[in-house]
């Protein structure tokens, strides 16, 4: 999508502090941290939201978890780390671009507070 903020992050329109890469995804630090080590994961074909995750795309979402055992052995993740999408406007999504973030170096308590 032209006008999507990670669609233009992941041609390099916009900057980003690249953490992973491959061909079906690009890992980049949160200009926003909520924990001392946070990632944002995104494919790199345009899918809106985990709602509209279907047969065509769905193996993008195991790329992704893919790439966060490999970030999380390069970032010595080994004490463990929370991954998270958020879904709707309810759900807390603010870019419309299917996304996961990567949390960790802190205790991360249940539920999030």
């Amino acid at each position: 999508m032209d006008d999507c903020l990670f669609c233009k992050i992941i041609k390099g329109e916009i900057p980003s502090k690249k953490v992973y890469e491959d061909n079906f995804v690009y890992a980049f630090l949160d200009i926003e941290p909520q924990a001392p080590f946070h990632a944002v994961i995104v494919p790199k074909v345009h899918i809106a939201s985990a709602a509209e995750i279907d047969e065509e795309n769905s193996m993008y979402v195991s790329k992704i978890y893919e790439a966060v055992a490999k970030i999380a052995k390069k970032e010595n993740l080994q004490k463990g780390f929370r991954v998270v999408t958020n879904c709707g406007e309810d759900g807390g999504q603010t870019v419309g671009h299917l996304h996961f973030h990567l949390l960790a170096r802190r205790y991360l308590q249940w539920p999030p507070g």
